[in-house]
């Protein structure tokens, strides 16, 4: 099985330096320290496609510790106070993602993810006081109660239904015509990945799923959810679709999820680009997972 896009980084994250600021310090002092180059949150690419690494002296704003590459440490910068948070992702950066390599992708998913929650959690959410950043970046501290705050990760379950030699997909209408992907949803509180699978199918195509596998996760950095992949034994195969949900759901045999995947001009769908976790979970199931 291909790894899930947004794996395979390469940072050292070296948490002994989140928590000793004499080696933070020193880090920030080395003169291999490097700062990510990015344009709000889209990466700036050199003529090889790779990210850009330039000289901390262009930062502007406090910097964040991400790491250690070939030893030399690597940083990011939060962004300006009042900046707007872009939403979704636009063309530009899907194009990026497409043509990433591996491990580019990954350390920018890092980067990316850690620079969203300081945009967004700026103030305590205990008792509303602005917080400091402490920790070399990974963390939020109250100068009034004390309360220490950390960056979130978000579970998500992104499952297939499965039934004989056909599985379950769905397409919301803001993607791209034809588009056909696996269900998703939100792990809720005191919920199993397990439950989480069953209720999300039921609720989205009212297909009912009995044993769950788990086959891989991926960091999904918009802005900071775990995707978590399984499939699912469909119990039947009789759809009732949540209109707020989908647009449309259907069953695929493997034939022609396979000739998605190979992006042939006569298959029946739109497959999911490569970096997401979905078009990993359709191929591992197209080749017998």
């Amino acid at each position: 099985m291909i790894a899930p896009g947004f794996t395979g980084g390469t940072l050292d994250r070296n948490d002994r330096v989140r928590h000793e600021p004499e080696l933070l310090a020193a880090a920030l002092d080395d003169p291999r320290a490097r700062l990510l180059l990015l344009d709000g949150l889209v990466p700036q690419l050199d003529g090889e496609g790779r990210l850009v690494w330039t000289g901390l002296d262009a930062a502007t704003q406090p910097l964040l510790f991400l790491g250690f590459i070939d030893g030399a440490p690597r940083f990011v910068q939060t962004l300006a106070p009042g900046a707007p948070l872009p939403p979704g992702r636009p063309p530009e950066l899907s194009a990026i993602l497409d043509a990433f390599r591996a491990e580019d992708a990954a350390n920018y998913a890092a980067a990316r993810s850690l620079i969203d929650w300081h945009a967004r959690h700026g103030f305590c959410a205990r008792c509303g006081t602005p917080t400091d950043i402490f920790r070399a970046g990974w963390g939020r501290l109250c100068p009034s109660c004390g309360t220490e705050h950390y960056p979130r990760v978000d579970p998500v379950v992104i499952m297939l239904a499965e039934r004989g030699d056909r599985v379950l997909l769905g397409r919301q209408p803001s993607w791209p015509p034809h588009r056909y992907s696996a269900l998703a949803g939100f792990l809720e509180v005191g919920e199993s990945v397990e439950d989480a699978v069953r209720r999300e199918t039921l609720e989205e195509s009212g297909v009912r799923v009995g044993k769950v596998r788990y086959v891989a996760s991926q960091p999904w950095p918009f802005p900071s959810q775990l995707m978590i992949a399984c499939i699912g034994e469909a119990l039947d195969e009789d759809i009732a679709i949540d209109p707020h949900e989908l647009e449309h759901a259907g069953w695929f045999d493997r034939a022609q999820v396979r000739l998605a995947l190979a992006r042939a001009p006569e298959a029946p769908f739109l497959a999911p680009p490569g970096y997401a976790i979905a078009y990993t979970l359709l191929r591992a199931w197209a080749e017998g997972a």
